[in-house]
């Protein structure tokens, strides 16, 4: 397909749903967009390892704290060199202003594992989430796909999933299932969406 999306992948961590995205692009199931950029504020992340093992292109750019405006200055002067038109969060753990998010109106997308608006919001993150799913107890909990705004996780939402919480689940037991069942397939599936959309209505890098 000619005039794929430009993709960045924002990440924290061990990157699995970046790994995800990658095999989406080998498999032929994210076809309308292309990972050019993986960004980490976090230099040791092994994310960063999954990206340079698959020649995509990586950048690390810490926050200071107090520092936000030069954190997404920053962002934003990488972003525009590497003429990127789409952003997928994926475990990426700092929350960007409402500054940086209305510069990209439909064009930000994070994974959420829970079923917005169940546990989420400030501090609702990784293992955490999980962890007040089981506290509260419900018997179904899942993953989210949602357009990024100024109000964390509340955003548009893109595609969800349920997965069943089961008898002796773990914080780290439903985690993995939540990921396997629902982040990995919902996190391509999204990106195609939004990045077809942005293709096809011909609004790639110059429009924003």
């Amino acid at each position: 397909m000619e005039n794929k999306t430009k993709i960045a992948v924002f990440v924290s961590g061990g990157g699995t749903n970046l790994q995800a995205l990658i095999d989406a692009e080998k498999d032929g199931k994210l076809i309308s967009g292309e990972i050019e950029l993986v960004i980490s504020d976090n230099q040791d992340a092994y994310a960063l390892k999954r990206a340079e093992a698959n020649g995509i292109k990586t950048a690390v750019i810490t926050k200071k704290k107090g520092e936000q405006s030069k954190f997404e200055e920053e962002l934003t002067a990488v972003l525009e060199q590497n003429r990127i038109e789409m952003i997928v969060l994926a475990g990426f753990m700092c929350i960007l202003s409402a500054d940086f998010t209305l510069k990209w109106p439909r064009r930000i997308i994070n994974i959420h594992p829970s079923l917005i608006p169940s546990f989420c919001g400030k501090g609702c993150y990784g293992l955490h989430v999980h962890e007040k799913a089981l506290e509260y107890g419900v018997k179904v909990t899942g993953a989210t796909v949602h357009f990024v705004n100024e109000v964390p996780d509340g955003g548009e939402i893109i595609f969800q999933k349920a997965v069943n919480i089961e008898d002796g689940d773990t914080p780290e037991i439903l985690q993995k299932r939540v990921m396997e069942q629902a982040e990995w397939i919902l996190l391509p599936a999204a990106a195609e969406k939004v990045a077809g959309e942005i293709a096809e209505k011909g609004e790639g890098y110059g429009h924003l």
